[in-house]
């Protein structure tokens, strides 16, 4: 089995202190992995230092068995993310936000992939608005799409269904499931829905305080630690002190 995504060893340091704690796990092919944890848990830092926007203190990042940190422009193009703390270019047109991308990541035939990624995130309505008049939600379905433009290898969902009503926080998660299903993406999703990564991921890391506390297949920590739930389980270990 192919794994497109190691992490090994990996720290991050702010003047002296660990924000990520000597991290390692694997991401294979055709997977979706969850990552968990409070607010300040060390969730967001990894997955900057997946995407080459942060230099890990110590550890390797290595994306085909490439190290990121020596090829970062190369491998670039095996990635692409979603993240509610960064925001499309507000003044451009969601189609023309979906071109600019586009041609960033050389897409071959990018006006049918452009098509064919409105048409399947139901985009037709707001493709010629502002993005920045969209309202959160919306902004949320056009991130997915700059996410996916390039066909990525790995794909990195910090919250992808912040601020979405149920019925298309729903259609999103079953478009991840199909869309990885068809192009066998590797995904590591960070969510707060407890749900959400129950029916998505196949094993889950829970951090706190910027290591990984514990780890395994949903239904294998909900009986190890005698909850109902994944939601239960992610209270009892965000609050146990590491």
């Amino acid at each position: 089995m192919q794994t497109p995504l190691q992490v090994i060893e990996l720290s991050k340091n702010y003047n002296g202190k660990a924000a990520v704690k000597n991290i390692s796990f694997n991401l294979n092919q055709n997977e979706i992995i969850g990552i968990l944890g409070p607010n300040g848990c060390g969730k967001t830092t990894t997955i900057g230092m997946i995407l080459g926007l942060l230099k890990p203190s110590t550890g390797k990042i290595l994306i085909n068995e490439k190290e990121m940190e020596n090829q970062r422009v190369d491998l670039l193009n095996d990635l692409n993310f979603i993240s509610p703390y960064i925001e499309l270019p507000k003044k451009l047109t969601v189609r023309q936000n979906l071109e600019v991308y586009g041609r960033l990541y050389d897409v071959k035939n990018l006006k049918t992939k452009i098509n064919y990624i409105i048409e399947k995130l139901r985009l037709n309505e707001i493709i010629d608005k502002i993005t920045g008049e969209l309202s959160s939600g919306q902004k949320n379905r056009v991130s997915l799409a700059k996410s996916i433009i390039n066909d990525p290898m790995v794909l990195l969902l910090d919250e992808p269904t912040a601020s979405l009503d149920p019925e298309t926080g729903d259609f999103v998660r079953s478009f991840l499931e199909n869309y990885q299903k068809e192009n066998k993406t590797s995904i590591l999703l960070a969510s707060h829905n407890m749900a959400e990564v129950e029916r998505l991921c196949s094993s889950v890391f829970m951090m706190n305080e910027g290591s990984i506390i514990d780890q395994g297949r949903p239904s294998e920590l909900i009986n190890k630690h005698g909850r109902k739930n994944m939601e239960e389980v992610f209270l009892k270990l965000a609050r146990q002190k590491v």
